[in-house]
Order: structure tokens, then sequence, then C-alpha cells
């Protein structure tokens, strides 16, 4: 959109920055399961192309002009290692890397790149556009998301704890809602990517609103909704 005429005239683009959860990338949540597609590979020849989560990712990777590695805090030097490594290997541009710590850069380092984005469309095309070009059809239902309801949770450490192996056993790529919790004024906010999982009070519950419990399953479109459903019911 930025590179429309009525638009370009207008404005320019300073730089893209991609914002990388190291923590997940060093848990493998990017990489495809290679071993495994290669054994069903065997049996069907139409499984030849990576996952819609992988070519995501690298879409935004090719379109940065400043990665930054987020959530360094949460791996040891060799996980830190093993994400630059892995950052580098997806994208034939090399951008600049930083590293970040509990989300923490200087605003100087993040404004003023200058580099004028549009003009260098033509080296960032992301998968979908070179499918296109090479007339492929592609999956546009590469996600699902539904929402679990469930009444009040007395225990709410405990509940987060065992949705951790949920969100493990099913593949959940994220999860975010609110907990009603017996006897507190607040609502508890949930937000899990892959197994790691945040939670506060957030807000009070407003005059006449329902207390309750609503989740947000994300995952791929192949996910088993019914599956996911009954596992999460079943931890309260």
């Amino acid at each position: 959109a930025f590179n429309w005429p009525d638009i370009r005239s207008e404005v320019t683009v300073d730089g893209v920055v991609t914002v990388v959860d190291s923590a997940a990338v060093a848990a493998g949540r990017f990489a495809d399961d290679h071993d495994k597609v290669d054994a069903l590979r065997v049996g069907d020849d139409n499984l030849d192309h990576e996952s819609p989560l992988e070519e995501l990712f690298e879409d935004q990777l090719t379109a940065a002009d400043l990665i930054v590695l987020n959530k360094t805090d949460l791996i040891d030097a060799a996980g830190l290692k093993s994400v630059r490594e892995e950052v580098a290997s997806r994208i034939s541009r090399k951008p600049t890397m930083i590293e970040a710590r509990n989300g923490e850069v200087a605003a100087a380092i993040l404004l003023g790149l200058g580099v004028g984005t549009e003009g260098d469309i033509v080296n960032r095309k992301s998968h979908h556009e070179m499918e296109h070009e090479a007339g492929e059809e592609h999956d546009h239902d590469e996600f699902a998301s539904f929402v679990v309801e469930l009444g009040a949770i007395a225990d709410p450490a405990a509940f987060t704890e065992r949705l951790k192996g949920v969100i493990s056993e099913h593949d959940v790529l994220r999860l975010k809602g609110f907990v009603d919790v017996p006897g507190k004024p607040m609502r508890l906010l949930v937000q899990a990517v892959g197994s790691r999982i945040d939670q506060y009070f957030d807000r009070a519950w407003a005059s006449g609103e329902t207390r309750s419990t609503r989740l947000v399953v994300i995952g791929l479109h192949d996910m088993d909704e019914p599956a996911v459903r009954a596992a999460i019911s079943a931890l309260v």
C-alpha cells in the first residue's frame, strides 16, 4: 500500500522492524518437523512445501530492515546462538539483528532508519506473492480459532499449569482471554504463546458485565477443535 502513487507521494516508510520471539524460535515453534514431513511425503507427493506458520515467519523476516531478537532473557547463550543462526538461515537479505531483554529497546535504535522500504519491495516478496507469480495455488485457510467458555476457576495457578499440557499436546499456537476467579473483583487476563503463559489481573469486572471464563484458542487449520475443547473443559 505504501507503494501506491497517491500514498508514496506523501509519505515514506522509514523502515520495517520485525520482532522475533527468541524463546519460541529456540523451542522450535517456527521450524518444520522435516523428518515427519519426509516420512509422509513417501506416500503423498503433494506434500511439497513448508508449513504456513514457517512461511509467515520467513515472510516477516524478509520484510525487515531491523530484526529485534526479543526475550533473550529466557534463553541461554547456546540457545541465543542457535536462534541467530536459525533466523539468518531463513532469508537471503541480511538486515541488522539486535538483541532485547524484557522487551527493552531504545527508541533511538528503532527510529530514524531512513531506509525508504517502499523502493525495495521487489526484493521482499512473500511466499504468497511468489506462488502467485509462478501460477501456483495457495491455501488461504492456514489458521483457525475458536472460543472456549468455562465457569469460574477457583485455582487459576493450577489451571494454567495444567493448560500447558493441553497446549503442548495439541500444538496450540496462541491462547488468550480472561478468567473468572471467585472472590476477586478483577478479571484475570491470560495470554499464552506456545506453552509459555503470562497472567495478571487487568481490570475490574464492569457493572452489569457477566462474569465468565472465555479463552480464544488459535492454531493451524487442521487443529482438532473438539479434542482441544474437551481437554480444556476437563481442566475445570
